[in-house]
């Protein structure tokens, strides 16, 4: 029987037809006001810290699942809109190198030597602090960086009877612009990079330069700022300060630092090897692994698997909003509105970013945006990892993480660790300092992608 004979008299196919698809419009569209809602809500719940990210993630991966936009192919096989395993696996064989790195000694040991060389001066101490800090920042994430170099500071300040506000804080800053210069020195440079298919060695043409110069800067900077706090005197007690005694087995350590040197090879030649970085990271771990004969209880115990299972959970988040469109129709909008403005686009990507993650967590907000600036990136004249699309992206996601106490999640850890030491250090007490950075890292960053993107190009 047809449609038509089985429907009365009075009722017209067409007028049917459109009805139906009214009806699936009404509902598309209660899906997508539905997903933005929760998303909007987990995101306000992972910025204010009301509830554990991990398990606010989780709980809006479930509420996408209960309205229909997530089941097992679209989070864990759609390169879109699922988990970016990449990602998750680079994180991993990081954690198990740094885990087994840090069992050596080796990063105490750069501290005590920071403090050996100061000779008890605040001024001399802290440039040395930043470059401790900085340099291991783009072989570590910051968050690890910081957990290894805040300890070893307040223990030398209270040596030199130094009040250590100014060096921890001067730590989160160079742990945040240090992180700029490579692929896996700071998370939103993971998440870029594996967006927009930049190598580890496109950071160190683009963003390494930047990042020294910045670093040399914060010195300066960080001397001005925390001028009355340098000129207190010290008790100069630094004769029985040994660093290599903190080297706890240099034979271990010559082997892992053999075994991290050949992995930043391969992770430099990543795309003449055609190996992906997670791939040289994992086959980095496992080399660790074998060369220090470490156990799975010890090396799997310093894997932050928290961590991990907040950016699986954030991708899905973030796969569900590209599912209904959301994220297209938002990059279709901002490539539409700047594609022919790539200096206005480049500004506000730079600022925008570094204001926004200022007030949130930059990797939320990484992982938001990267899929807009992939769009505009390719409605851009310059579309390949030259944009200055994506460093001014690079630059303002990470440079927000110094704004405030809450912006980056080594700012969160460094303030802890001085609370349960007992030098407590405010919010505001910490982003009046941090807004000064910011800003002037910014101005800086602004100067060199002018520069070299626009009148050097």
């Amino acid at each position: 029987m047809s449609l038509s004979t089985s429907l009365p008299p009075t009722v017209d196919v067409r007028d049917l037809m459109v009805v139906r698809a009214l009806e699936a419009a009404a509902t598309d569209h209660r899906v997508v006001v539905a997903a933005v809602a929760i998303f909007a809500i987990t995101y306000a719940f992972i910025a204010t810290e009301k509830v554990h990210r991990v398990a606010a993630a989780l709980g809006g991966v479930a509420a996408m699942t209960a309205i229909g936009l997530v089941d097992a192919d679209s989070a864990f096989f759609d390169r879109d809109t699922g988990v970016d395993w990449n990602v998750i696996f680079l994180l991993f064989g990081m954690m198990v190198i740094v885990g087994i790195l840090k069992h050596t000694g080796l990063f105490e040991f750069l501290a005590l030597w920071a403090a050996r060389k100061s000779h008890g001066d605040p001024r001399r101490l802290l440039a040395l602090t930043v470059l401790v800090t900085a340099v291991p920042s783009p072989i570590l994430d910051n968050v690890t960086t910081v957990l290894l170099v805040t300890p070893v500071v307040l223990k030398v300040c209270a040596r030199l009877g130094l009040s250590p506000a100014p060096y921890l804080m001067t730590v989160v800053f160079a742990a945040n612009i240090g992180g700029m210069a490579t692929l896996i020195g700071d998370p939103p440079n993971i998440i870029i990079a594996s967006r927009g298919g930049l190598t580890f060695n496109d950071f160190l043409v683009h963003s390494l330069p930047i990042t020294v110069v910045m670093t040399v800067g914060l010195v300066v900077l960080c001397r001005f700022m925390f001028r009355r706090e340098l000129d207190q005197p010290t008790h100069n007690d630094i004769a029985d300060i040994r660093p290599g005694e903190a080297i706890t087995d240099i034979r271990l350590l010559v082997r892992c630092l053999v075994v991290l040197g050949l992995a930043m090879v391969a992770f430099s030649l990543h795309h003449m090897l055609h190996l992906d970085p997670s791939i040289v990271a994992m086959l980095g771990a496992g080399a660790m692994v074998v060369v220090s004969g470490a156990s799975p209880e010890e090396f799997l115990a310093e894997i932050e698997w928290t961590t991990l299972a907040f950016f699986m959970a954030l991708f899905v988040l973030v796969g569900s909003l590209v599912e209904v469109g959301v994220i297209g129709d938002l990059g279709r909008v901002a490539a539409d509105a700047m594609a022919e403005h790539e200096l206005l686009a480049s500004s506000v990507l730079l600022f925008g970013s570094a204001v926004v993650g200022g007030f949130v967590d930059n990797i939320p907000y990484t992982a938001a945006t990267v899929p807009i600036v992939d769009d505009m990136v390719a409605a851009s004249p310059n579309s390949g990892s030259g944009s200055p699309l994506w460093w001014s992206f690079v630059l303002g996601a990470d440079l927000g993480g110094n704004t405030t106490a809450v912006a980056a999640g080594a700012n969160v850890v460094v303030l802890g660790l001085a609370h349960r030491a007992g030098h407590r250090i405010s919010f505001w007490q910490f982003t009046r300092y941090g807004l000064v950075v910011t800003f002037a890292s910014l101005a800086v960053g602004w100067a060199y992608i002018w520069l070299r993107y626009f009148v050097l190009a």
